[in-house]
């Protein structure tokens, strides 16, 4: 059992969807001797029949399956669930990295890859996506970050718009908001992005944090290109004022 794992916490469940039965079992004995509560699945009919069975805190998605492939289920998922997606694929060319990224997934892993690799991308990508109550003396303690009428609760992993009304962020959406909020009016490098955020989206010279960028604009509205405005040949700036709240 992992350490990381206490009695007080059940497993996180993982959902591998995988149509090589030799991979799948070696995915699925890597992640349970780490720990996790896993189920294995051979293509989009089995995904959807476990997903309606029981709630999984991550799905690990081949792209090459029988049927529909990997990034169309991918595309379902968004529509229909917020839960944590890895996508795991032979083919790693930047195009499908790309589409990956831009269909929602929080991670793409290209094949062939060490279990030490997949373990630290599903632990990031989980600790993305888990939202840690903090509570003293009964009440749950906030911590918040305001800027030009917005709000990201950093417990809650909460961002509100300017009419209060609550936007959906991947954790990979959140992580990079949140690097953005603690470093405004200041230049970042894509490189640096990483790095604050734990981020972990394929090589910093292809285009993962650009789609990130672009994903998160898209949720910050009509007015995100100045909010975060790109720096040519350098990365990005966030111009807006920051409060902590």
């Amino acid at each position: 059992m992992n350490n990381s794992m206490s009695d007080e916490n059940p497993p996180s469940r993982i959902l591998v969807v995988e149509d090589d039965p030799g991979m799948r079992m070696l995915i699925l004995r890597v992640l349970q001797g780490s720990g996790y509560s896993v189920r294995g699945a051979q293509d989009g009919r089995e995904m959807w029949e476990a997903l309606s069975s029981a709630p999984f805190d991550l799905v690990i998605l081949d792209v090459m399956l029988p049927g529909t492939n990997g990034l169309d289920l991918c595309r379902a998922l968004r529509r229909d669930s917020h839960v944590p997606v890895i996508i795991v694929s032979a083919r790693g060319e930047e195009l499908d990295r790309v589409l990956g990224l831009e269909l929602g997934a929080d991670d793409y892993v290209p094949k062939p890859f060490g279990q030490k690799e997949l373990l630290a991308r599903v632990r990031a990508v989980l600790r993305r996506g888990t939202v840690a109550p903090a509570r003293q003396n009964g009440s749950e303690r906030r911590e918040s970050l305001s800027f030009a009428g917005w709000l990201l609760d950093l417990r809650r992993r909460e961002l509100t718009d300017p009419d209060g009304a609550a936007v959906e962020l991947s954790g990979a959406e959140h992580d990079l908001l949140a690097s953005f909020l603690e470093n405004p009016q200041r230049v970042i490098g894509r490189d640096r992005l990483l790095e604050l955020s734990r981020t972990r989206l394929g090589d910093v010279s292809d285009r993962s944090v650009d789609v990130l960028v672009s994903r998160l604009r898209r949720k910050l509205g009509s007015d995100s290109e100045n909010l975060i405005r790109t720096v040519r040949g350098l990365g990005y700036i966030f111009t807006a004022d920051v409060e902590r709240v």
